[in-house]
């Protein structure tokens, strides 16, 4: 199973879906909580599941409302594509926000890694998660929020792409997401 429903004592939404994928310990957990405490009801989105239902269950705790946690890997079309099955079979997706992007952590900690070091392997996969994961995601919301004539996608993160950062070189392919992000609105 890839989604699991936290629900508090809240009621369901009337307010649509909040979707936000790469949801962690930090941004992604805050920006689920914001959207929570709004009245949306939640679809957070990683690669892990069961970090992800501890942080399903404490925002459901926290904000009195429905959290769903569903598992993708935004380097696998498949993955995406069985993923937001799951969130739109919870109804229409107002707002993606896609905060999804790889970085290795060598020893569990973000350690930079010299533009010499850097392996192809590593790069591709940066790319498809900042690049092809941002067009998958948003591929599968745009239809049902053009025909809606409302939605809002928001792809966070990508300032490595636009000021780099040293050691950090695999982050700077997220620069085709701002043009992308450009040309959908």
């Amino acid at each position: 199973m890839t989604m699991r429903n936290m629900t508090s004592s809240g009621t369901a939404s009337s307010r649509g879906i909040a979707a936000i994928v790469g949801v962690g310990p930090n941004l992604g957990r805050s920006i689920a909580r914001k959207f929570a405490h709004e009245g949306y009801t939640i679809a957070i989105l990683a690669r892990d599941l069961e970090r992800l239902s501890r942080l399903a269950e404490e925002i459901a705790r926290e904000k009195m409302s429905q959290v769903f946690a569903i598992r993708i890997d935004c380097s696998d079309t498949k993955s995406v594509r069985e993923a937001f099955e799951s969130v739109l079979s919870l109804g229409f997706v107002e707002v993606l926000v896609y905060n999804a992007y790889y970085q290795p952590l060598p020893n569990n900690c973000w350690n930079p890694i010299s533009f010499q070091h850097l392996t192809l392997d590593t790069f591709q996969k940066s790319l498809a998660v900042s690049s092809l994961g941002a067009f998958h995601c948003a591929q599968r919301v745009v239809p049902a929020m053009v025909r809606r004539g409302k939605g809002t996608i928001l792809f966070t993160g990508f300032s490595a792409s636009l000021n780099g950062i040293t050691g950090y070189s695999q982050l700077s392919v997220g620069i085709c997401v701002e043009s992308f992000s450009t040309m959908l609105s």
